[in-house]
């Protein structure tokens, strides 16, 4: 005997009411996670420079052991997207990396010995090179292309939410019972991402629109089904890919040491307390993040992602002028505001760009981390730089030249417009023939 037509209408409502709900609870997990592992992926990161100064570490040798993660995270970007595409477990990706970048703090806590703290940040690195690319495929794998943009967007304001929140709470802790208690706070804050991720329904990852693979598809084994999925060749044929990758190697060639530079400047010219100062400039350019990368999710899908890049590039030029003409303790509000600019524009900017470029390919999480690698050159070379050159002409020089490093993106964007511009026009849209996934409030 077949059921009612309203039996079985009252069926496919309740279907589609707890999809909905499970989608909904997924966005709204997806936020609880960005911002909780901000700090867990900061950590001492932006005290780092401070903490060692402390106990007698020169700057050039800072900035080598904060290079030494950059190139082991740079090297680990592309194999960590690559095996995000291939693996159905992307939320298992988050909570190991999470617990190894945890411990990985409190092995310089335990010891300061140089070869302890290049094991530390190369682990941290390492652990970092595969956080980014999974919750970028986890929140594309539950919203699709046709949302990314949006609940990107939205990811990314609560990271610099949770960034601002971390960076405070690290600075009153270190000045009320020592740098030490920030281990502490990065841990738990460890603690809450873990749960977060925990709290998205594994049901709601379609893991082939996570690699950039929508339409039918027979469940969550297809994330393994590499049949469909175009040679890694595709990247390098992909022109407007390259340009960006090369325009963010320049751009984070200067921009890099700056954070900490500027830090270590303050501090050592005895102007600023070293747990408040580190902690104020990290809360300035996050505060400016949250309303920039709400800014250019709205920007890049009415005006395109070649003018959000544009503006962001031409941010650092100005902020290494300011820099090495105020070291003083005011000088963190224009100079990290202007960081807040810069990279709050790109952390919407690039992963949808990527994903746009690359829509089709299911090779996205391999493309975001192809760029985060090339990026990634230019980020783990910068503190060594940056270091050295203060070391050897003082900061005010190290400031102008790191700024002038933005110069080259500029030219790399302006004068490749013409192609870049219509690969940039706005948000991706799905291809014929696949579903249209709306994106729930979160």
């Amino acid at each position: 005997m077949n059921p009612s037509p309203t039996l079985a209408a009252s069926a496919n409502a309740a279907d589609e009411g707890g999809a909905g709900g499970d989608e909904r609870r997924a966005t709204r997990a997806l936020c609880a996670l960005n911002f909780f592992m901000a700090d867990m992926q900061a950590g001492i990161g932006p005290f780092l420079g401070v903490f060692l100064q402390q106990r007698g570490w020169q700057p050039g040798a800072i900035g080598s052991v904060m290079t030494a993660g950059g190139v082991a995270g740079m090297l680990m970007t592309v194999p960590a997207g690559a095996f995000i595409d291939h693996t159905a477990r992307k939320r298992w990706v988050v909570v190991i990396t999470g617990i190894c970048t945890v411990l990985a703090s409190f092995l310089i806590l335990w010891s300061q010995a140089g070869w302890v703290v290049t094991v530390s940040q190369v682990a941290t690195a390492i652990a970092g090179a595969a956080i980014g690319p999974a919750v970028a495929g986890i929140t594309l794998g539950v919203v699709r292309q046709r949302g990314f943009n949006a609940q990107n967007g939205r990811n990314q304001a609560w990271n610099h939410a949770g960034n601002m929140v971390g960076a405070a709470l690290s600075g009153w802790l270190g000045f009320r019972y020592g740098m030490p208690a920030i281990f502490f706070l990065a841990a738990l804050f460890g603690v809450f991402a873990i749960v977060s991720v925990l709290t998205i329904p594994e049901r709601t990852i379609d893991h082939r629109a996570a690699r950039g693979l929508e339409g039918p598809h027979d469940g969550k084994a297809a994330a393994a089904d590499d049949s469909q999925a175009q040679g890694l060749r595709t990247l390098l044929q992909n022109r407007p890919l390259l340009i960006l990758a090369a325009a963010l190697a320049c751009f984070h060639l200067g921009n890099g040491a700056m954070l900490p530079l500027y830090g270590l400047a303050v501090v050592g010219a005895g102007k600023g307390n070293p747990a408040m100062f580190t902690a104020l400039t990290v809360v300035v350019a996050q505060a400016v993040m949250i309303v920039t990368a709400l800014a250019a999710m709205r920007l890049s899908a009415t005006r395109g992602y070649w003018l959000v890049m544009l503006v962001s590039f031409a941010s650092l030029p100005l902020r290494g002028l300011i820099a090495g003409s105020v070291i003083d303790s005011w000088g963190v509000w224009p100079v990290q505001a202007l960081d807040g600019i810069g990279a709050g524009l790109q952390s919407v900017a690039v992963p949808g760009l990527v994903a746009c470029l690359l829509d089709g390919t299911g090779r996205v999480n391999v493309g975001q981390g192809a760029v985060m690698t090339v990026q990634g050159l230019g980020a783990s070379l910068s503190p060594a730089i940056g270091g050295w050159l203060a070391q050897l002409f003082g900061y005010q020089i190290a400031f102008y030249v790191l700024g002038g490093f933005a110069l080259a993106s500029l030219a790399l964007w302006i004068g490749f417009a013409t192609m870049l511009r219509p690969a940039c026009a706005g948000v991706c849209e799905p291809r014929a023939g696949q579903p249209a996934l709306g994106v729930a409030s979160s």
